[in-house]
């Protein structure tokens, strides 16, 4: 498949994604003290942080992405639409899911759920892009 750029930037040809909607990913986090509120300077509540949160999320969406894209490619977060909805305690066990909804072009776009033993804790939504490595590091590291 061709992918259409964002920005007008000129096409980026990449493999057709070899997933389809409902394709999951998962992670999972025992919390820890360096993961919760006070750690991360989020907060000041020894209860899992919402910045952990969300790498939890992004990493379930890597998670059902590995394997699917082709040598040289990856993805990148581009959005994370988060609801925190309940405190964890450290010691608690946070499981994520990430279920594919949409491929539009490069944009993937997730519904993400995190729960712990109590019931859903977190829910939302994460768009990543297909990238070229290569091309994506030239950007960012240009040598001067």
């Amino acid at each position: 498949m061709t992918c259409s750029c964002l920005g007008g930037e000129p096409a980026l040809t990449c493999r057709s994604v070899n997933a389809a909607v409902g394709l999951r990913g998962e992670a999972r986090l025992v919390v820890g003290d360096a993961d919760t509120a006070v750690a991360l300077g989020s907060g000041d509540v020894d209860v899992l942080g919402t910045p952990r949160l969300v790498a939890l999320f992004e990493q379930a969406t890597v998670d059902a992405l590995r394997g699917v894209l082709d040598d040289g490619q990856s993805s990148v977060g581009m959005r994370v639409q988060v609801d925190h909805l309940q405190p964890t305690p450290v010691g608690a066990e946070v499981v994520v899911e990430a279920t594919l909804d949409k491929i539009e072009g490069r944009r993937i776009t997730f519904t993400v759920t995190a729960s712990d033993s109590g019931g859903l804790i977190g829910a939302g939504k994460v768009t990543r892009v297909m990238i070229d490595v290569d091309k994506f590091m030239s950007k960012c590291c240009r040598a001067d």
